[in-house]
């Protein structure tokens, strides 16, 4: 028998064993304390204690069917801590495998990041990483291929739709530390203009993905928005794969004064932490849209259901990606690295489940993620899809930066950017209608 299907045999009960308080308690862990002092004694080849822990932990967590949840072995514990952290040395995308044809696909390029510079867009299915084929692969073990140090190349091997023959694309591994709220368009020296280029009255913020500075970020930018007279708001959700929970709560209090932001329920549907929004530090007195598309996931959906719910936003553009559970971090002993491992779901503030079960059955009529609010959902086709993105990366560049002009390229209409701009127009307007009605009562 191969040495990686000895392992995984041997997985189940070791790892209870280990992991467990009360594992000497467990039938199916001295049973297999018992396989394993045979192995160790018998087996033809010699095999490292270390190697048969680290494929029995991979084992169970493997068998969870959960991409989720995962075993960091101590050798890639620093490169997961860096991770958390939003720090990291890599080509700076998010990438998930496909519930549909579990095809390795990138979910989002982080803007500024070497994979968004590359050319990389959302939607790309990849193929290849370097000489190894994605066919078959873990999402962990896929991850750890696109890692490095800085500096060094990775090729990559794309599908994307549109295009009939693969792409390849060069990446420079680097330092991954790259701001999260973002602007509509950069002047020459690189600054974000947070307001839409053609309504200077109206602020455009775009959230790409959420660290532990994203929350001040956001602050800083609203500040300096309502301080030049902004009179409603758009927040761009769309493609951003989320992040920390604690900073989704603080993007969502900024918003909401009172009530739910969100909960936490374990297996048994009991409550585990819920987090309230308060008064002091609020911005209120304009309307807001949230923009969501399919690949808004995580915490981006955690801030859009939490000012949907409360009214103090409507949601516009294509139903969100699903993603709501919460991962916890255990530290496994005698530095054998950690499991992170999925123990809860999220709630939005109305009690509806956010997570999508990743089974076959599930369909649309089924309750999860963000829905656009009634008369505002707008469904991008690939073309468009595709278009958008190509737009968005012109748009992000810095002015006079020697590349084609807006103007001289293809023209691209956001048909989602249009709505949410539709609507928070109508609401102004709505306002300085009401303003007048009461000024001439007054007179």
């Amino acid at each position: 028998m191969p040495r990686r299907n000895l392992t995984l045999v041997l997985a189940v009960g070791f790892v209870s064993l280990i992991c467990y308080e009360k594992a000497q308690h467990n039938r199916f862990a001295r049973i297999v304390a018992d396989v394993m002092n045979k192995v160790e004694a018998n087996y033809l080849e010699e095999i490292e204690p270390q190697d048969l822990f680290e494929g029995a932990v991979a084992g169970i967590i493997d068998r969870l069917g959960d991409p989720n949840s995962t075993y960091i072995p101590p050798a890639k514990k620093q490169e997961f801590d860096e991770t958390i952290d939003k720090e990291f040395v890599g080509v700076g995308m998010e990438v998930g495998m496909d519930a549909k044809t579990q095809q390795l696909t990138v979910l989002s390029p982080l803007v500024g990041t070497p994979a968004y510079k590359a050319g990389i867009l959302a939607g790309d299915v990849i193929l290849q990483i370097g000489d190894k084929s994605t066919q078959g692969l873990s999402l962990k073990d896929a991850v750890g291929l696109m890692r490095g140090e800085s500096g060094t190349t990775v090729e990559l091997v794309v599908s994307r739709k549109g295009s009939p023959d693969p792409i390849t694309v060069e990446i420079v591994r680097a330092k991954i530390q790259v701001d999260t709220v973002l602007g509509d368009v950069r002047d020459a020296d690189g600054a974000w203009h947070l307001s839409l280029e053609d309504h200077p009255q109206i602020g455009y913020l775009r959230i790409v993905a959420f660290s532990q500075e994203t929350p001040d970020e956001l602050l800083r930018a609203l500040k300096r928005l309502t301080k030049h007279g902004m009179r409603a708001l758009i927040v761009d959700l769309r493609d951003d794969p989320g992040g920390r929970l604690d900073a989704a709560i603080e993007v969502s209090d900024l918003f909401v004064d009172s009530g739910v932001i969100v909960s936490t329920r374990d297996r048994r549907e009991k409550t585990i932490d819920q987090y309230d929004a308060h008064a002091e530090g609020t911005f209120s007195g304009f309307p807001v849209a949230v923009l969501v598309n399919q690949n808004s996931a995580s915490a981006s959906e955690i801030v859009a259901a939490c000012l949907q719910d409360h009214k103090r936003a409507i949601v516009v553009g294509q139903r969100s990606y699903g993603k709501g559970t919460v991962q916890k971090v255990f530290e496994l002993e005698d530095n054998l690295g950690a499991l992170k491992l999925t123990t809860a779901k999220y709630c939005r503030p109305n009690g509806k489940n956010i997570h999508r079960r990743r089974n076959p059955d599930d369909g649309e009529e089924e309750e999860w993620g963000v829905k656009p609010n009634k008369g505002y959902e707008v469904v991008l086709d690939e073309d468009e899809l595709i278009r958008r993105s190509q737009w968005r990366r012109r748009r992000d560049r810095p002015a006079d930066n020697g590349e084609p002009a807006e103007d001289d390229a293809e023209p691209f209409v956001d048909r989602q950017l249009e709505k949410a701009l539709e609507y928070v127009q109508a609401e102004v307007a709505k306002k300085n209608n009401a303003k007048k009605d009461n000024a001439k009562k007054k007179g």
